[in-house]
């Protein structure tokens, strides 16, 4: 079984470096919409994916829109602070695609507003923090689907 990790108008090297090492060590594909904040071969990118990045599934298109017209049809859950249903209720289906925003403000309002039936949350119990690491969350969303891929 599949899963897609797709990352929103990336902003923070570190964080795709490391994204894109997670996701080949969970055998995820990696997509990547633009506009980046950065850009690829950037050494902070490298640094944070190691020599992985060779070997990463990796798939980049120019926008938002060029993105959902070529996966229109598959199976996306989409992660914000603003959903309502907690990430252990995704359901697991075969070629998920998980789709992150930008680490400064997330998910577009258009996108959140469009899939609000599909929008899950990490909980944070803090009322000091208003989002994770976009590292850290998809890492926790990631390890969790796969967890019960096989259940």
């Amino acid at each position: 079984m599949a899963i897609n990790i797709v990352l929103v108008e990336p902003e923070i090297p570190n964080n795709t470096g490391n994204i894109g090492r997670l996701s080949l060590a969970s055998g995820a594909t990696l997509h990547l919409v633009k506009p980046f904040g950065f850009e690829l071969n950037d050494k902070r990118v490298k640094r944070a994916g190691l020599d992985y990045w060779k070997h990463v599934d990796l798939h980049i298109y120019e926008d938002v829109d060029s993105f959902f017209e070529l996966h229109k049809d598959k199976s996306m859950v989409f992660l914000s602070s603003h959903g309502k249903k907690n990430y252990t209720e995704i359901e697991v289906t075969e070629n998920l695609f998980i789709v992150f925003g930008k680490e400064s403000k997330g998910l577009g309002n258009e996108l959140r507003n469009k899939y609000f039936e599909r929008l899950y949350s990490i909980p944070i119990v803090s009322n000091h923090v208003r989002s994770l690491n976009l590292a850290n969350a998809v890492s926790i969303v990631v390890y969790s689907v796969i967890s019960r891929m096989n259940t």
